[in-house]
C-alpha cells in the first residue's frame, strides 16, 4: 500500500568526519613503482590511440570488481593484482579484437607491467545488461577513464542517476531504461542521454496516479544536475517517466514510442518487467489490434492537416509580420507615423520609390505580395500553401529585409546630412544677426576678437563654431558617423542657447533705452518709444505714431522699427514731436 508519507522527500545528508584520516605513507620503493606504472600507461594509451584512431575508450577497471570480471570471462585467478584495462571499440571492428589483443599484448609485454587486457563493443556490454549483469556494466561505467570520446560519460551519468533515484525509492521503480544514441554507440561528450523510468502504480490506494508520477518526477528531475556534476561530464540527461499501468495500455495498443522503446532500449535495472516485454516483442507475440492500426492511420492523416496548417500559419503569421514591422520601422525612421498594416505596401510606394526614388520597384511587388497573402487569408480565399510558396515567400523575405537593412543606412545618412546642414545654418544665421553678414573667416576673427576676448562668450563657444564647420566638411567627406553628428549637435545646441539669450539681452536693452514714462492729465500713465528715428504712443492699449503729426499705428509697425533700431546706436527724436504730444494729450511730465 503506497500513501502521501510513504513517499520520501528529496534530502541528502553529507557527513564529514571531524578527524584527519590516518593515510598510509607508500615505501620509496612503491612511489617509483607507481610513478612508472602510470608512465607506461600513458605510453599504452598514446600507442593504442594511435594505431586504433577507432578506439572509443580506454578505461582502468575498479579494483573491487576484478573478480567480476574473472568470473565472467575466465580470466586467470591470479590476474587479481594486475592493472584491468578496458578497451571499447566498435562493432563493426568485432572480427578485428583476436589481431588488436595481439598486438596490444606485445606492447604490454615490452612494459613489463602487470596489464590485462578486456577488449569490448557497446554490443557487449548491452548484453550484460540483457543479461541482467548489472554490476559488470556498472563498473565499466565507474572505471577510471584514460581516454573516452563519449560512450563512457554518458554511461557514467546514467548509471549515478539511476543510484540516486533506486537509493532514494527502490521499491517504485521497476525499470530504468537507456535508449538513443548511447545505445547506438554513438555517443559523443555533449549527446543528451535518453532515459526511460518506469514506476510501479499498481498499488497505489490513498494518493491518485498522476499525483504520484508528478512527484517522482519531480525528485527524479532533481537529481540530473546532481549526477551530472558527479560524473563530470557535459552531456544532459532527458529522462522520460512513465506509470506502468499506462505503459502497458501503450503496450496493449501497440504505440510506436512504447514498441520502439522495448525494441532498442537496454535496461540498467529491471524487476522482471521490462525483459519479458523485450522477449514477447522479439517472439512477435506483442501485436497491435485492428483499432491500434486505424487510430495510428488516422494520426497520419491529421499530421497532415497540422503540417499543412503549420506552413500556412508560417506564411500568414511569421513571414506577413516578419516583413511588415521592419517596413513600419524605416517609415518611422523616415519621420512619419506607421499606417496599418493594409496601407503600409501604398505608403512604402508612395514614400520610398516614387517620392524619394530609394527603393526599388521589386522591393515594393514583395511586400505587396505578403500583404496581399495575409489579407487572402483573412477572407479565407487563401486555405493552404504549399512548401514550395513557402520557400520562395522566405527567399523573398531574406531579399527584403537584407535591402531594408541598406534603406535604413540611407535615411539614416540623408538625416545625418540634414542635421549637420540644419546645425550649420542655424548657428550662422545667429552669428550674422550678431556680427553683421560676412565671409565665414571673418565672422570668426570678429566673434573671437569682439566677444570672447572682451569677456562676452567663452573659448569653448568659440571651438563649438569651429566644430560645426568641420563637422559639415567631414560629412561631405563621408567622415561623419551617427556618434559624430550627435555629439555636433549637442554641442550646437549649447552655443545656440546661449546666442539666443545673448541676443535677447541686447534686445532688450535696447527697447529700454528708447522707452519713455509719460503722465499726464490726472494720474494718466501712457509710454513713449523711440526707435528708428520714429516715435511710439502706447496709451490705453492703443499704439500711435508721431513724425509730422499723429497717426495710428500697429504691433507689427512697431516691431519692424525696434528691429531697424539693432543696428544704431543713436536715438533721435523730432523736437516737433513734443508739439504734437502736447496737443494730442495736454500737459505731460517725461521720465526715464
Amino acid at each position: 500500500m503506497v500513501d502521501e508519507k510513504s513517499i520520501p522527500e528529496m534530502e541528502i545528508d553529507h557527513k564529514y568526519s571531524s578527524e584527519k584520516p590516518i593515510i598510509p605513507k607508500n615505501s620509496e620503493k612503491e612511489v617509483k613503482e607507481m610513478e612508472k606504472a602510470k608512465k607506461e600507461l600513458e605510453k599504452l594509451k598514446n600507442f593504442i590511440i594511435k594505431k586504433y584512431s577507432f578506439t572509443q575508450a580506454l578505461s582502468l577497471l575498479p579494483p573491487q570488481s576484478i573478480s567480476l570480471f574473472i568470473e565472467e570471462e575466465e580470466v586467470p585467478k591470479e590476474t587479481e593484482k594486475y592493472i584491468h584495462l578496458c578497451m571499447i571499440i566498435p562493432e563493426e571492428k568485432l572480427k578485428e579484437i583476436p589481431k588488436i589483443k595481439q598486438e596490444i599484448v606485445k606492447e604490454v609485454e615490452k612494459a613489463k607491467e602487470k596489464i590485462w587486457l578486456h577488449i569490448k563493443t557497446p554490443v557487449d556490454i548491452w548484453e550484460l545488461c540483457l543479461d541482467s549483469k548489472f554490476e559488470l556494466t556498472q563498473s565499466i561505467a565507474m572505471s577510471f577513464p584514460l581516454y573516452d570520446k563519449g560512450i563512457l560519460g554518458a554511461l557514467r551519468v546514467a548509471e549515478i542517476h539511476k543510484s540516486l533515484v533506486l537509493n532514494k525509492f527502490e521499491k517504485y521503480v521497476v525499470s530504468y531504461v537507456i535508449g538513443g544514441s548511447l545505445v547506438r554507440g554513438e555517443a559523443i561528450k555533449t549527446s543528451d542521454v535518453d532515459v526511460f523510468v518506469i514506476i510501479n502504480d499498481t498499488d497505489v490506494k490513498r494518493m491518485p496516479r498522476v499525483e504520484l508520477k508528478e512527484r517522482l518526477r519531480g525528485i527524479i528531475y532533481q537529481y540530473i544536475e546532481q549526477a551530472k556534476s558527479l560524473a563530470g561530464v557535459k552531456n544532459k540527461l532527458e529522462p522520460q517517466i512513465y506509470l506502468l499501468t499506462d505503459f502497458w495500455e501503450g503496450v496493449k495498443e501497440a504505440h510506436p514510442v512504447m514498441f520502439t522503446f522495448i525494441r532498442d532500449g537496454i535496461p540498467l535495472y529491471d524487476r522482471g518487467t521490462f525483459m519479458p516485454w523485450k522477449a514477447l516483442l522479439k517472439m512477435g507475440k506483442l501485436k497491435p489490434s485492428p483499432e491500434a492500426i486505424d487510430m495510428f492511420m488516422s494520426l497520419g492523416e491529421s499530421s497532415i492537416k497540422r503540417a499543412k496548417a503549420s506552413l500556412l500559419d508560417i506564411a500568414v503569421q511569421d513571414i506577413y509580420w516578419g516583413v511588415t514591422t521592419p517596413s513600419q520601422a524605416m517609415l518611422m525612421l523616415y519621420g512619419l507615423p506607421p499606417p496599418v498594416p493594409k496601407h503600409l505596401a501604398e505608403e512604402m510606394r508612395k514614400v520610398f520609390f516614387e517620392k524619394e526614388k530609394m527603393l526599388e520597384k521589386k522591393y515594393i511587388d514583395i511586400l505587396e505580395k505578403i500583404v496581399r497573402l495575409y489579407k487572402d487569408y483573412e477572407h479565407e480565399r487563401v486555405k493552404e500553401v504549399s512548401g514550395k510558396q513557402i520557400d520562395e515567400l522566405v527567399k523573398d523575405m531574406e531579399d527584403y529585409l537584407k535591402r531594408l537593412k541598406e534603406l535604413k543606412e540611407q535615411i539614416e545618412k540623408r538625416t545625418h546630412e540634414k542635421t549637420i546642414i540644419q546645425i550649420y545654418e542655424d548657428v550662422f544665421h545667429l552669428l550674422t544677426t550678431l556680427i553683421g553678414k560676412k565671409p565665414q573667416a571673418r565672422i570668426l576673427e570678429d566673434f573671437e576678437k569682439d566677444y570672447v576676448k572682451r569677456g562676452k562668450f567663452t573659448h569653448q563657444h568659440l571651438r563649438i563654431i569651429k566644430d560645426v564647420i568641420t563637422a559639415k566638411a567631414d560629412f561631405k567627406k563621408g567622415k561623419m558617423n551617427a556618434h559624430k553628428v550627435d555629439e555636433a549637435r549637442k554641442n550646437a545646441v549649447i552655443l545656440i542657447n546661449d546666442l539666443i539669450e545673448y541676443q535677447q539681452r541686447q534686445d532688450l536693452s535696447v527697447f529700454e533705452k528708447g522707452k519713455l514714462k509719460i503722465r499726464y492729465g490726472k494720474g494718466k500713465l501712457a509710454e513713449g518709444i523711440v526707435c528708428n528715428g520714429k516715435f511710439f504712443l502706447i496709451r490705453e492699449n492703443k499704439i500711435s505714431k508721431i513724425d509730422e503729426k499723429i497717426y495710428d499705428s500697429n504691433l507689427e509697425d512697431l516691431n519692424s522699427s525696434l528691429e531697424k533700431q539693432k543696428c544704431q546706436k543713436d536715438f533721435n527724436i523730432n523736437p516737433k514731436v513734443f508739439e504734437i504730444l502736447k496737443k494730442e494729450i495736454g500737459d505731460f511730465e517725461i521720465s526715464l
